[in-house]
C-alpha cells in the first residue's frame, strides 16, 4: 500500500494550511526525511518531511490554497509498486471537486475549527480527527445523517471515501436528523439575543461603490481576530497602572553596553550584546513573577495553573499581524543572554520561521509601544497567560522630589490582569514589585 502524505498540524490552532511551495515534483523519487513541502500557517513557515522513501505521486495538495488539518496532499509509492487506481481515485476525485471550491474548504474546515463548528451537543459526527475521511465523504455523509466515525474506511490507512458512505446509504444505515436538531417541546425562556456583528452586506453599504478596495483577510489576521475576541469575551480584565522612573536603569545600561566585550564576526568586531530597554523589562518583569509567584498563574475551569518559571512573551510586530515569541525560564537568565536570545527570535519571527514551541504557550507576556512614542496603553491578555504588561514610552516629565520640582525620565505602564487568576491586590503586589526592579535596576544582576 501506498504511503500516505498528509497536511500535518502544526499549530494548537490550525484548522486548515496552506502548502507555500513544493520541493520535489511527480514521479520524483524521495528517502525518508526529505523536504516535501512548505507549510504556511497563520504564524509561520514549516518544513515538511517525507514519511517513507520511494516513488511520490498524485500530488493533490495545490500551492497556495487552503487545506484541511489531516488531508492527504500526496502518495509515496515503495520501489516497483503500482499506482492503485482502485485506492486513489477516490481521494483525488475529492480533492478535485472540493479545492476549487471556498465553500466547500470553509465547510471542511469548519469539522477542525471549534470557533466555526456547530456546539458540541448538535453534532452527530465524531469530533475531527476521530474519523479519518475525504471532505467529500464528511459532506455526502453529514446531508445523509451518516455518522462518519461508524463508517468502515476502504482507503489508505481505513479513510472513509465517497463509495464507503454510499454504500452504508444504499444498504440501510442512514440515520434519522438528530434529536438535538428537533424543535424543543418546550420553549425556553427567552433570554435577551447577543449582539451580533455588522455583516459584510450592511458595511459595504455605509459607502460608496468605487470608494474602497477589499483585501481578503489571510490566514493571521484571521486567527488575531478570532483569539481576540476570545480574550475580550471570556476573561474578565482589569488594568492597573502606574509610572517609574528610569534615570538608573538607562545609566546602568549605557555602562553595561560600555563593557560588553567584542566579538568577531563576518562583518567584523561588534559587541558581544547590546542591551535595550526592552530587554531590562524582560528582565524585571520575570523576576517580579518570581518575587510574587501567586501572580504566575493560569486559569482553568478545574484547577490554578502554578507556574514554576516566568516564560515571558514578548510582541513582536511583522507584516500582516504580530506574534509572541517567549524568552524561556527568563527570571534565570542574564540581560545579555536575554538581550541576544530576543534579537533571533524577533528577526526569525519576521521571517516567519519561528518552531511552534517558540511562540506557544508562556506565563505572561511584554508589550512595547514606547518607540512610536505611545505615552500609554492596555493590551490584551493572550490566554493562556493572565497578565500582560503594556509598556509606553520613557520620556522628561516634571515629578516632585522632597517638596521640589525635578525632572525626571519616566516611563508609564499598565498591567492587563485576569481577574479569575489575579486579584487586584495581587496585581498591585506583582506591578509593585516590578516598579522597584526598574527603578534599582542594580537588583536585576544579583
Amino acid at each position: 500500500m501506498p504511503v500516505e502524505v498528509i497536511l500535518p498540524k502544526v499549530d494548537m490552532d490550525m484548522a486548515t494550511g496552506q502548502i507555500s511551495r513544493w520541493f520535489v515534483a511527480e514521479g520524483a523519487d524521495v528517502k525518508q526525511g526529505d523536504v516535501l513541502f512548505e507549510i504556511e500557517t497563520d504564524k509561520a513557515a514549516m518544513e515538511i518531511d517525507a514519511p517513507a522513501s520511494g516513488t511520490i505521486r498524485n500530488i493533490t495538495g495545490k500551492e497556495g490554497i487552503d487545506i484541511p488539518v489531516g488531508e492527504a496532499v500526496a502518495w509515496i509509492y515503495a520501489a516497483g509498486e503500482d499506482a492503485d487506481a482502485a485506492v486513489i481515485a477516490p481521494a483525488l476525485a475529492a480533492a478535485s471537486m472540493v479545492l476549487p471550491s471556498s465553500t466547500d474548504q470553509s465547510e471542511s474546515s469548519s469539522q477542525d475549527s471549534p470557533a466555526r463548528a456547530a456546539p458540541a451537543k448538535q453534532k452527530s459526527s465524531a469530533p475531527a480527527g476521530a474519523a479519518r475521511a475525504s471532505p467529500l465523504a464528511r459532506r455526502i455523509a453529514k446531508d445523509a445523517g451518516v455518522d462518519v466515525a461508524t463508517v468502515t474506511g476502504s482507503g489508505p490507512h481505513g479513510r472513509v471515501v465517497k463509495a464507503d458512505v454510499e454504500a452504508v446509504i444504499a444498504g440501510g444505515g442512514a440515520k434519522a436528523a438528530p434529536a438535538a436538531k428537533a424543535a424543543p417541546a418546550v420553549a425556553p425562556a427567552a433570554a435577551a439575543p447577543a449582539p451580533k456583528a455588522m455583516s459584510d452586506e450592511q458595511v459595504l453599504k455605509l459607502f460608496a461603490e468605487g470608494s474602497y478596495d477589499l483585501v481578503p483577510h489571510d490566514n493571521m489576521r484571521k486567527t488575531i481576530a478570532r483569539r481576540l475576541v476570545e480574550a475580550k469575551t471570556t476573561i474578565p480584565h482589569f488594568y492597573l497602572t502606574l509610572d517609574c522612573e528610569l534615570d538608573a536603569l538607562l545609566a546602568l545600561r549605557t555602562q553595561l553596553n560600555a563593557a560588553a566585550p567584542v566579538k568577531k564576526t563576518e562583518k567584523g568586531e561588534v559587541p558581544a550584546y547590546k542591551l535595550s530597554v526592552n530587554d531590562m523589562v524582560i528582565k524585571a518583569m520575570a523576576l517580579a513573577l518570581k518575587a510574587v509567584p501567586d501572580a504566575n498563574a493560569s486559569w482553568t475551569d478545574s484547577a490554578m495553573v502554578k507556574h514554576k518559571h516566568a516564560d515571558v512573551g514578548v510582541a513582536v510586530s511583522i507584516p500582516g499581524g504580530l506574534i509572541t515569541p517567549i524568552i524561556r525560564k527568563a527570571e534565570e537568565k542574564t540581560l545579555s543572554v536575554i538581550s541576544n536570545e530576543m534579537k533571533d527570535l524577533a528577526s526569525r519571527a519576521r521571517g516567519r520561521k519561528l518552531k511552534p514551541e517558540e511562540y506557544q504557550g508562556g506565563t505572561t507576556a511584554v508589550s512595547n509601544l514606547g518607540m512610536f512614542g505611545i505615552k500609554d496603553f492596555a493590551a490584551v491578555i493572550n490566554p493562556p497567560h493572565a497578565t500582560i504588561l503594556a509598556v509606553g514610552a520613557g520620556e522628561q516629565r516634571a515629578v516632585v522630589k522632597n517638596g521640589e520640582i525635578k525632572v525626571a525620565t519616566v516611563m508609564s505602564v499598565t498591567l492587563s490582569t485576569d481577574h479569575r487568576a489575579v486579584d487586584g491586590a495581587l496585581g498591585a503586589e506583582l506591578l509593585v514589585a516590578f516598579k522597584r526592579l526598574i527603578e534599582n535596576p542594580m537588583g536585576m544582576l544579583v
